[in-house]
C-alpha cells in the first residue's frame, strides 16, 4: 500500500543538506549536543522524544525513538506511559484553552 509516509524516508533524514548544507550541519552539530549525557541521561531524553513525536504526531520520530528507546532499556510499560504523559500534556493544553473560549463568550453574551 502506498502512503504518504514512508518508513524508507527516515533514512534519508541525514540528506536533508542536500539543498542546503551549512544549516543543515547546524542543525545536526546542535541536534547531537541536545542527545549527550547532560543533567538528563540519553535514556530519558529519548523518553522525552518520544513523548514528543506523539505530541506533534510524526511518524518518522515515532518510529525512530520507539527503536532508541528499547535500544536505551526502557521496557514496553515505559513506552506507553512516556505516550500517556504526552496525551495527557495534550489534553489539557486543549482543554486550558477553554478558559479563552469561555472569556470570549462572557464578553459576547453581556
Amino acid at each position: 500500500m502506498d502512503t504518504y509516509y514512508k518508513p524508507e524516508d527516515l533514512k534519508k533524514f541525514g540528506n536533508i543538506g542536500e539543498f542546503q548544507q551549512e544549516l543543515a550541519d547546524k542543525f545536526f552539530d546542535y541536534y547531537g549536543e541536545v542527545f549527550k549525557e547532560g543533567a538528563l541521561t540519553a535514556r530519558e531524553k529519548s523518553l522525552i522524544a518520544l513523548a514528543v513525536a506523539h505530541a506533534i504526531q510524526c511518524p518518522y520520530c515515532i518510529d525512530a525513538y520507539t527503536s532508541d528507546t528499547l535500544e536505551k532499556g526502557c521496557n514496553e510499560e515505559q513506552l506507553m506511559e512516556a505516550v500517556h504523559v504526552a496525551g495527557a500534556i495534550r489534553g489539557g493544553a486543549s482543554l486550558v484553552h477553554g478558559v479563552q473560549m469561555m472569556n470570549q463568550a462572557k464578553k459576547k453574551m453581556m
